[in-house]
This record gives C-alpha cells, structure tokens and sequence, in this order.
C-alpha cells in the first residue's frame, strides 16, 4: 500500500520509494525517509498528508505520499 492509504496514527515501515526521479528520492533520503524507517501519518489533508519520521514532521502532497510504499510496522 502507499503511504495516502495509511491511516492516522499507526506506525508504518517504509518498504520502498517509486518516484523516478533520483533527486526527489535524495530529497526523501536526506529526510529520513528510506526502505527500513518507520513512518507514521498524523494527519490526511486534502493534499496529501502529514506525517513523522525520526520525532520530525513533514508535509508531503498526495504525488510524493503515493510513491512511497508502507507496509504496518510489526
């Protein structure tokens, strides 16, 4: 699933980034968010949505929350 399909307030791991673009994904990268790293939707907007990873917080639009894919944390 991707990261628009996660619901608020459960806890994620990344489990890989389709953006085909190398630049947005060091972009991601340099945020923290790569395969492996927990992620949690706080809130759906009509955008995107805002999310937390490593105690920061990061508005993503609905183009970047679709490429992330998730899957829940164990």
């Amino acid at each position: 699933m991707n990261l628009s399909d996660a619901k608020v307030e459960v806890e994620y791991k990344i489990v890989g980034i389709e953006t085909g673009d190398e630049e947005m994904e060091a972009f991601l990268f340099s945020l923290g968010c790569y395969t492996g790293e927990h992620i949690t939707v706080i809130s759906h907007l009509k955008g995107g949505c805002v999310v937390s990873i490593k105690d920061a917080r990061y508005n993503f639009d609905s183009q970047l929350a679709e490429a992330i894919q998730v899957q829940e944390a164990a």
